[in-house]
């Protein structure tokens, strides 16, 4: 069998007819690409996100409405749409019943469930449209595919028996010559439960099938032609990366660049595989390969902004040893499973970033319980600052670059830095500061470190 690519279609791509056609043309005209992962269209994820939550009977019909149209909307622009109308349908029914459930007794486990139809009607969707062009496409469940465990909302792929599923389901469709359709973000337990594998976990998906079929890459086409220096709607003249190694994409994706999920990057780094990110709208107009390593290793490659931070200092009441009070401190975010994303200490004083939107809430008394800062309270004094942005300058051996926070400083002369973290990474150098600045403090940045002339 030749070397194959497996490529993604995220929510942009497939929101529309004329969005959809043009996915099936960029497959016309890629005889390598064999294996298909597809997101909903865009919106109908977040609608499912607020069925699945429980709602009074005049929003549900409100919501349930809104599923319809988009899906109606590509339909009737099929040319035969009788056959497949059925289908759609019927899991248009089920969402009906699954957030009528909801309603009444909401759990992780009924929201996987009906998150999931996104994919589903999406994916039968795409099929009809590729063979009405001719194109060999099959539609397989990926359910069937990808085995997780049950941690619904974030399950944890269970690569062996994933692997086995995709030899024994996807490579033989592949072998006679078909072109797969499925689905990204979702898979199955080992009780039979849908589960999803969080927010972005398409790209996820994409990746770890390219492993466990042997892809030779992973091609994620989504809105925007590739990776940009920043975000080019906060800043015009961003520049697109032609290359950009996993190590720094990484960096970037867990500090809040959107193009690529953070978790897709694992499967692609453990085998090797390159990443392409392109645009479905314009796919000849370029795009940006994420590979191992690259031949130019600038000092500063990008700048990711997240927002929505708290700031979490804790004064060490009892003079604790270090070691002992950051151990104790640790400890009790570890059990209320809090990701720290980073941090100063000292002997007598520690001060840790939390990302609200990684732990699901935007709401400081979800992220931090009361529970949590009563147990903290036994030997801490506490402090906390919401309202805060990360500013992640990305790049390549910045531990070791001289008079590095002098050159940062320099240029954000004008604004307040809260807190500064640049020796943990060899590839990325944090700054926090208050949300409204946060946009200047990035365009700054970029037009002293990355735009010509200046």
């Amino acid at each position: 069998m030749q070397p194959l690519s497996v490529a993604k279609f995220g929510g942009t791509s497939v929101a529309d007819f004329p969005a959809m056609q043009a996915c099936a043309n960029i497959l016309q005209a890629d005889p390598n690409t064999r294996v298909v992962v597809l997101s909903a269209s865009a919106g109908v994820t977040n609608l499912l996100v607020a069925l699945a939550q429980g709602c009074e009977e005049a929003q549900r019909r409100r919501l349930l409405a809104k599923v319809v149209q988009i899906q109606e909307n590509i339909l009737s622009e099929l040319s035969n749409a009788k056959n497949i109308r059925e289908e759609v349908q019927a899991l248009l029914e089920k969402i009906t019943q699954l957030s009528a459930r909801a309603f009444l007794a909401p759990s992780p486990m009924l929201t996987d469930e009906l998150i999931s139809q996104g994919e589903m009607i999406s994916s039968l969707i795409f099929v009809h449209l590729l063979q009405e062009m001719g194109l060999p496409a099959r539609w397989v469940d990926v359910r069937d595919v990808i085995a997780t465990d049950s941690q619904f909302g974030q399950a944890i792929p269970q690569d062996e028996m994933t692997k086995k599923n995709s030899e024994q389901i996807i490579l033989p469709l592949i072998e006679q010559g078909n072109l797969v359709i499925t689905q990204g973000f979702i898979g199955r337990d080992p009780k039979g439960f849908t589960t999803t594998l969080g927010r972005g976990g398409s790209d996820y998906s994409a990746a770890l099938l390219a492993e466990v079929l042997g892809a030779k890459d992973v091609l994620i086409w989504t809105d925007v032609a590739g990776i940009y220096t920043t975000d080019p709607r906060t800043v015009p003249l961003a520049q697109r990366i032609e290359s950009i190694s996993f190590a720094e994409a990484a960096e970037m994706a867990t500090f809040g660049a959107k193009v690529l999920h953070p978790a897709t990057l694992r499967p692609a780094v453990r085998s090797n595989i390159p990443v392409y990110v392109g645009s479905s709208k314009a796919p000849k107009a370029g795009g940006t390969w994420v590979t191992k390593n690259c031949a130019q290793n600038p000092a500063f490659r990008a700048i990711a902004l997240r927002r929505d931070q708290t700031l979490l200092t804790l004064s060490n009441i009892y003079h604790l040893s270090e070691k002992d009070f950051l151990a104790k401190t640790l400890a009790l975010f570890a059990q209320n499973k809090i990701p720290v994303e980073t941090m100063n200490s000292s002997a007598l004083s520690l001060a840790l970033t939390l990302d609200s939107v990684a732990t699901n809430s935007s709401q400081e008394k979800a992220l931090l319980s009361a529970e949590l800062l009563s147990e903290l309270s036994q030997f801490a004094g506490i402090k906390v600052n919401t309202g805060l942005a990360l500013i992640a300058l990305v790049g390549n051996n910045l531990h070791a670059c001289p008079a590095l926070a002098k050159q940062i400083f320099a240029i954000l002369t004008h604004f307040n830095i809260r807190m500064m973290s640049d020796k943990a990474s060899a590839n990325n150098v944090c700054l926090l500061a208050h949300s409204e600045q946060a946009t200047d403090i990035v365009r700054a940045l970029h037009k002293n470190l990355f735009e010509k002339g200046n």
